[in-house]
């Protein structure tokens, strides 16, 4: 959430964040009842002292006739004020959800443009590799290495799902694994498990509610939603808290289930396990000062763990600074690594071969002003804390480049080396016989 009082002082720099990424709100409406909520807010707090004034004065009084017109005074007042304060809670009931709907301004090195197809591409790292025959897509090497059953997820679950079996499974679990150890024992994040469904709190507190509203599987008997990712769970930890200073930065990982309804999204990369609405993920979080440059050194800290993740897996990608009208409500910027994935290469356009596989972020203040989330400064000053967020590793997404880069002549796949210790030494998967 924006905080109201900036809003106020800098309404334009809001009419051109909305503008920027595409998002439909009235920001002079929203101002006008802001007006309206602090005018009520002034009359209740007016009235309220006026009452408590008058409580003072009617033990003062010995004149039988004044003590019981100011009695009778006092009965008028206490009515006054019981609907000052009704005025007053509506007023703000009426703001808060509007509120809600304000993007976070993009920051000014954000590149302005309308969807995907003007990020811009900072940088490339590996040469994809080039094949001495025609390669299979993941999909047909799931198949013919009977690791990827999705004919049978789609019977089970309907569109969009699928079965890991065997060596798939082991390689899902290995990749997963070597994240989370990265991350643990050479990173310094504290492992964290988190709860896949949450309270609507939750997914309005760190932004995913109300937009995004439609992505997300809903529990209506027990009022419910499933998480889309492990961030929500993180970052909802220490809702409603102040925290020291001196306990910052928070760094958080962990690996949970995430599901994603995908609306919007029908007859697009259907085919394989590149868009699911089930997959697990290794998420990273840090919670810090309230300080800009801060924020964007650990915005740059936390995307380089993805990058010595795919470094270590040997698959080449290219660093994406997403434009305005790509960044979501909530991100000031964000920036995603695609993996080359030869099966999504059209013939004559290689760059169309890459998938997004990780997506770091930076959002300031806008989800712990939310959360509630605030820290105590050595000044003795409460600020809002700021947070990010980072995919270190998705799967089994991140199972397309790997299968397909390691892929044989004769269908075998090789195992990468830093996955071998994770999959009891297995150096190869061949093809069904």
């Amino acid at each position: 959430m924006i905080d109201i009082k900036d809003l106020r002082d800098n309404p334009q720099r809001y009419r051109r964040g909305a503008r920027l990424k595409n998002v439909a709100v009235d920001i002079d409406a929203i101002l006008q009842m802001d007006r309206e909520r602090v005018a009520a807010q002034q009359e209740f707090e007016r009235l309220r002292a006026e009452q408590n004034e008058a409580s003072k004065q009617i033990g003062k009084l010995k004149d039988p006739e004044q003590k019981k017109a100011a009695i009778a005074r006092m009965s008028q007042l206490k009515i006054s004020v019981k609907q000052a304060e009704e005025r007053m809670k509506s007023a703000e009931a009426a703001v808060l959800p509007l509120l809600y709907q304000v993007p976070q301004p993009p920051d000014e090195d954000v590149p302005v443009g309308r969807d995907a197809a003007d990020n811009v591409v900072l940088y490339k790292h590996g040469e994809p590799r080039r094949f001495s025959f025609k390669p299979r897509t993941h999909a047909e090497l799931g198949r013919l290495l009977g690791i990827i059953d999705i004919e049978r997820g789609v019977r089970i679950s309907g569109s969009r799902s699928y079965y890991l079996i065997g060596a798939g499974a082991e390689m899902h679990f290995a990749v997963l694994r070597l994240a989370m150890d990265m991350m643990t024992a050479e990173k310094g994040f504290v492992p964290v498990s988190v709860p896949v469904l949450v309270r609507e709190e939750a997914m309005l507190g760190t932004g995913f509610f109300p937009a995004g509203r439609e992505q997300t599987y809903h529990v209506p008997a027990d009022e419910l939603f499933l998480t889309g990712t492990g961030e929500v769970g993180l970052m909802a930890l220490h809702k409603d808290e102040i925290l020291d200073e001196s306990q910052l930065p928070l760094k958080y990982t962990t690996i949970s289930t995430c599901f994603r309804r995908e609306a919007g999204t029908y007859g697009k990369d259907t085919a394989g396990v590149y868009r699911v609405h089930q997959f697990d993920k290794c998420e990273q979080v840090v919670i810090c000062r309230n300080d800009v440059e801060e924020s964007r050194r650990w915005h740059k800290e936390m995307l380089s763990y993805s990058e010595q993740l795919l470094q270590r897996l040997g698959l080449p990608y290219r660093v994406i600074q997403c434009c305005t009208g790509d960044i979501g409500v909530k991100n000031a910027s964000m920036i995603d690594i695609e993996t080359w994935m030869p099966g999504r290469a059209e013939e004559g356009h290689p760059d169309s071969g890459y998938g997004e596989t990780h997506s770091a972020s930076r959002l300031y203040d806008f989800q712990t002003r939310r959360l509630n989330l605030r820290y105590k400064g050595a000044d003795g000053k409460v600020r809002f804390c700021h947070s990010l967020n980072n995919t270190v590793v998705a799967s089994p997404r991140i199972l397309i480049p790997i299968l397909e880069n390691y892929q044989n002549e004769d269908g075998s796949v090789t195992v990468p080396e830093v996955l071998r210790p994770y999959m009891g030494g297995r150096e190869r998967i061949e093809p069904l016989r």
